[in-house]
């Protein structure tokens, strides 16, 4: 499967680039890869889209969404004070859709 990765941060996020583009790739690499495994079909595609924001409070909002194969998978969480914890958190709760 051709798996497509797009992240958007907001403005305020720009100096943790880095640190949201490795935890994005481990939770791929580490987390979903056996469960993205199911998706081997030569012509699959998938995109999996990460949207990352500081909030007013000085808190993180995120979402992500991924399209594998035209399966629609969704998973979004606010006000987290910890910017790694919201990520992997995100990336758990896509884990879970991806089992059912």
């Amino acid at each position: 499967m051709e798996l497509q990765i797009k992240i958007h941060i907001d403005k305020l996020l720009e100096e943790s680039k880095e640190v949201i583009d490795r935890l994005v790739e481990t939770n791929i690499n580490k987390k979903l890869d056996s469960y993205l495994k199911q998706f081997t079909k030569n012509d699959a595609e998938g995109i999996i889209e990460l949207s990352v924001e500081k909030n007013k409070k000085g808190e993180f909002n995120g979402k992500v969404q991924a399209n594998l194969d035209g399966n629609s998978y969704r998973s979004e969480r606010e006000d987290f004070k910890n910017l790694d914890d919201l990520i992997n958190h995100l990336f758990d709760h896509l884990k879970v859709q991806l089992t059912d």
